[in-house]
Protein backbone atom coordinates (compact mmCIF):
# COMPACT_ATOMS: atom_id res chain seq x y z
CA UNK A 1 0.00 0.00 0.00
CA UNK A 2 1.40 3.24 -1.03
CA UNK A 3 2.57 5.84 1.82
CA UNK A 4 0.51 8.75 2.30
CA UNK A 5 3.70 11.07 1.39
CA UNK A 6 4.10 9.00 -2.08
CA UNK A 7 0.12 9.61 -2.82
CA UNK A 8 1.06 13.00 -2.47
CA UNK A 9 4.00 13.16 -4.68
CA UNK A 10 2.22 11.29 -7.40
CA UNK A 11 -0.75 13.69 -7.26
CA UNK A 12 1.54 16.95 -7.19
CA UNK A 13 3.33 15.66 -9.98
CA UNK A 14 -0.23 14.95 -12.05
CA UNK A 15 -1.72 18.36 -10.73
CA UNK A 16 2.02 20.13 -12.52
CA UNK A 17 1.34 17.86 -15.61
CA UNK A 18 -2.11 19.29 -15.86
CA UNK A 19 -1.22 22.84 -15.30
CA UNK A 20 1.63 22.27 -17.79
CA UNK A 21 -0.39 20.62 -20.68
CA UNK A 22 -3.26 23.88 -20.10
CA UNK A 23 -0.39 26.31 -20.65
CA UNK A 24 1.21 24.48 -23.58
CA UNK A 25 -2.17 23.79 -25.11
CA UNK A 26 -3.28 27.76 -24.18
CA UNK A 27 0.10 28.91 -26.06
CA UNK A 28 -0.57 27.04 -29.11
CA UNK A 29 -3.71 27.94 -29.70
CA UNK A 30 -3.16 32.36 -28.86
CA UNK A 31 -0.21 31.70 -31.17
CA UNK A 32 -2.77 29.90 -34.09
CA UNK A 33 -5.60 32.75 -33.15
CA UNK A 34 -2.86 35.63 -33.22
CA UNK A 35 -2.07 34.29 -36.86
CA UNK A 36 -5.90 34.49 -37.83
CA UNK A 37 -5.52 37.78 -36.11
CA UNK A 38 -3.26 39.01 -38.32
CA UNK A 39 -3.83 37.61 -41.42
CA UNK A 40 -7.48 37.79 -42.13
CA UNK A 41 -10.19 40.21 -41.40
CA UNK A 42 -11.17 39.20 -37.88
CA UNK A 43 -12.32 41.59 -35.76
CA UNK A 44 -10.06 42.91 -32.58
CA UNK A 45 -13.84 42.51 -30.65
CA UNK A 46 -13.28 38.23 -31.29
CA UNK A 47 -10.19 38.51 -28.94
CA UNK A 48 -11.90 38.65 -25.23
CA UNK A 49 -14.38 35.96 -26.10
CA UNK A 50 -11.80 33.86 -28.24
CA UNK A 51 -9.56 34.10 -24.74
CA UNK A 52 -11.94 32.91 -22.48
CA UNK A 53 -12.81 29.94 -24.73
CA UNK A 54 -9.05 29.08 -25.07
CA UNK A 55 -8.65 29.11 -21.46
CA UNK A 56 -11.71 26.97 -20.70
CA UNK A 57 -10.69 24.20 -23.52
CA UNK A 58 -7.26 24.15 -22.09
CA UNK A 59 -7.93 24.02 -18.76
CA UNK A 60 -10.34 21.31 -19.29
CA UNK A 61 -8.05 19.33 -21.54
CA UNK A 62 -5.31 19.57 -18.81
CA UNK A 63 -7.33 18.67 -15.55
CA UNK A 64 -8.54 15.96 -17.47
CA UNK A 65 -5.27 14.67 -18.70
CA UNK A 66 -3.83 15.38 -15.03
CA UNK A 67 -6.48 13.79 -13.25
CA UNK A 68 -6.90 10.54 -15.44
CA UNK A 69 -3.89 8.61 -13.21
CA UNK A 70 -5.19 9.96 -10.02
CA UNK A 71 -8.73 8.42 -9.77
CA UNK A 72 -10.24 10.28 -6.49
CA UNK A 73 -10.68 13.62 -5.80
CA UNK A 74 -11.28 15.31 -9.08
CA UNK A 75 -12.97 18.16 -7.98
CA UNK A 76 -10.69 18.91 -5.79
CA UNK A 77 -7.68 18.22 -7.84
CA UNK A 78 -9.22 20.41 -10.53
CA UNK A 79 -9.66 22.73 -8.71
CA UNK A 80 -6.37 23.15 -7.84
CA UNK A 81 -5.28 22.74 -11.94
CA UNK A 82 -7.81 25.50 -12.83
CA UNK A 83 -6.90 27.93 -9.94
CA UNK A 84 -2.69 27.13 -10.67
CA UNK A 85 -3.13 27.64 -14.35
CA UNK A 86 -4.73 31.50 -13.31
CA UNK A 87 -2.58 32.17 -10.88
CA UNK A 88 0.55 31.73 -13.13
CA UNK A 89 -1.30 33.24 -15.99
CA UNK A 90 -1.51 36.58 -13.83
CA UNK A 91 1.93 36.14 -12.40
CA UNK A 92 2.93 36.48 -15.52
CA UNK A 93 0.82 38.91 -16.84
CA UNK A 94 1.86 41.28 -14.48
CA UNK A 95 5.72 40.51 -14.67
CA UNK A 96 5.26 41.49 -18.18
CA UNK A 97 2.48 44.42 -17.67
CA UNK A 98 3.36 46.91 -14.68
CA UNK A 99 0.11 48.58 -15.16
CA UNK A 100 -1.62 44.87 -14.62
CA UNK A 101 -5.16 44.49 -12.84
CA UNK A 102 -7.64 42.77 -11.82
CA UNK A 103 -11.02 43.66 -13.48
CA UNK A 104 -13.96 41.79 -14.32
CA UNK A 105 -13.30 40.14 -17.26
CA UNK A 106 -10.12 38.53 -14.82
CA UNK A 107 -13.13 37.26 -12.24
CA UNK A 108 -14.79 35.73 -15.40
CA UNK A 109 -11.21 34.23 -16.31
CA UNK A 110 -10.93 33.31 -12.74
CA UNK A 111 -14.42 31.34 -12.61
CA UNK A 112 -13.77 30.01 -16.09
CA UNK A 113 -10.82 28.31 -15.04
CA UNK A 114 -11.51 26.55 -11.98
CA UNK A 115 -15.17 25.78 -13.53
CA UNK A 116 -13.35 24.08 -16.31
CA UNK A 117 -10.27 22.52 -14.16
CA UNK A 118 -13.31 20.75 -11.71
CA UNK A 119 -14.96 19.79 -15.03
CA UNK A 120 -12.03 18.30 -16.38
CA UNK A 121 -11.20 16.92 -13.32
CA UNK A 122 -14.13 15.16 -12.76
CA UNK A 123 -13.60 13.79 -16.53
CA UNK A 124 -10.19 13.13 -15.46
CA UNK A 125 -11.19 10.57 -12.37
CA UNK A 126 -14.00 9.13 -14.38
CA UNK A 127 -12.44 8.18 -17.58
CA UNK A 128 -11.67 4.48 -18.41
Amino acid sequence: MESYQENNKKNLKNISIGIGISIFITAICLFVFSILLTYTNLSENTITPTIIIITGISVLIGSSIGNVKIKKNGIINGTIIGGGYILILYLISSLINVEFTLNFKSVIMIIVGILFGIFGGIMGVNSK
